[in-house]
């Protein structure tokens, strides 16, 4: 038996007793009609795969986002790893538990892209653009630099839209010299910066940091609404013309792309276009990334849920 061993190291065959990190949580039934707990464990190293056979509680998906103290052993199914659990409990307050080990966090440096954020928007050469990207960024720093980007499908770790949001920009500025005749750098800078800004308000968090549920009004109305009132209410705080805050409401309402996305609107300029395409790339790129990193070299991973298809790991 193995105490705390990391699920980066974990191999077939391998009995553990460790703490973990619950990051998601479903009661299901056999064939048989007998209960059992499915779910994805975490730490700062990587996931698996975990169930719990004739299990009925108490732990389940309203633990998601929380320490777990788990027994078992560790299996191979379907060409992944897999925990076969045998105790299952959440962790205690007395418990000695070292929570920077259990939550994972974006592979940067956080401080290198904040800075490389703050930079870039005072580049802009529209003033209004960047004063009502300044003022965001002054009103959510301490959440822009902590939150997740997403629940479970991409940068769903600490600092992930952070990770996210920096990736993006630096696409960007670079797609903006490469089309200036065509739009409008600013404005796409701008809009690519706040585009997910909302997700602060749109999610509820863990104890730890990690994405729990939605929140009432980001069920209502998600962080595309949610994220271009604000910005119409900072436009006009700031006396920024009207067309110029649409044009920013536009870019955050329509960067899902189509209405089957998620977007409010399509995108009806070059910058809204530009943005949606980037938004695509980045958030496709980081699940292979994820992904990739438990298959073998020359091997197919199971069906990616995100991706509606297997892929191919060759290098």
């Amino acid at each position: 038996m193995e105490w705390n061993k990391p699920i980066g190291d974990l191999l077939p065959g391998d009995e553990v007793e460790s703490f973990y990190l619950l990051k998601t949580a479903a009661a299901r039934t056999t064939a048989a009609g007998k209960p059992f707990l499915s779910m994805t464990l975490a730490d700062r190293s990587g996931m698996i795969e975990a169930v719990v056979w004739d299990y009925a509680g108490p732990v389940g998906a309203a633990d998601e986002g929380n320490a777990i103290k788990i027994r078992g052993r560790v299996s191979e199914y379907r060409g992944a790893l897999q925990m076969v659990v045998e105790r299952i409990r959440l962790a205690a307050a007395e418990d000695q538990i070292d929570t920077s080990a259990l939550v994972p966090t974006a592979p940067i440096d956080s401080a290198a892209a904040w800075d490389y954020v703050v930079n870039l928007i005072s580049s802009l050469e529209d003033g209004d653009y960047a004063a009502v990207a300044q003022e965001m960024l002054r009103r959510h720093k301490d959440d822009f630099l902590r939150i997740p980007a997403a629940k479970s499908v991409h940068h769903s770790f600490v600092g992930g839209l952070l990770m996210h949001t920096a990736n993006m920009l630096q696409v960007a500025d670079f797609l903006a010299e490469q089309y200036a005749d065509t739009l409008d750098r600013s404005l796409l800078i701008a809009g690519t910066l706040l585009h997910d800004f909302a997700k602060m308000q749109e999610f509820t968090f863990s104890p730890l940091g990690l994405v729990t549920d939605y929140s009432t009004k980001g069920q209502l109305l998600g962080h595309l609404v949610m994220g271009a009132q604000e910005v119409a209410e900072i436009a006009k705080e700031l006396g920024i013309s009207e067309e110029k805050s649409v044009l920013l409401q536009h870019m955050l309402l329509s960067h899902h792309g189509e209405p089957e996305f998620g977007a409010a609107v399509r995108p009806q300029c070059a910058e809204s276009e530009l943005l949606s395409l980037i938004d695509m790339i980045d958030s496709r790129m980081e699940i292979y990334r994820t992904a990739l990193q438990d298959v073998p070299v020359g091997a197919f991973s199971s069906r990616v849920f995100a991706l509606e298809k297997k892929i191919y790991h060759h290098f």
